[in-house]
């Protein structure tokens, strides 16, 4: 699965970096958001984890998948199981600063 990834407002903990283009390792089921998290906690996360993400969701912030509005501060009613899409466009904004 190939996934495109801004992290708008959270870039200093990505090393400066804000797009990223990742492709995730082959598996037997689909990529879900929480697996996709856990991947970004510990391939791409460079410093103070806790600003970006809380136990297996994000800290504060909204999670964007096309045309769908999936995360603001808390996820909701399974959305942690979203399986992601080949192409899926992933927007973190974090509103830890006010976003």
């Amino acid at each position: 699965t190939t996934v495109p990834l801004s992290l708008g407002g959270a870039e200093l903990l990505f090393d400066g970096v804000k797009d990223h283009h990742v492709t995730l390792p082959g598996q037997s089921d689909p990529w879900d958001m929480k697996q996709l998290l856990a991947w970004i906690r510990v391939n791409l996360l460079k410093e103070r984890p806790e600003l970006f993400v809380q136990g297996d969701t994000v800290n504060t912030g909204l999670i964007l998948i096309p045309d769908i509005f999936f995360f603001l501060c808390v996820f909701f009613q399974g959305e942690l199981e979203y399986q992601l899409q080949d192409q899926d466009n992933v927007v973190f904004i974090s509103t830890l600063h006010g976003g």
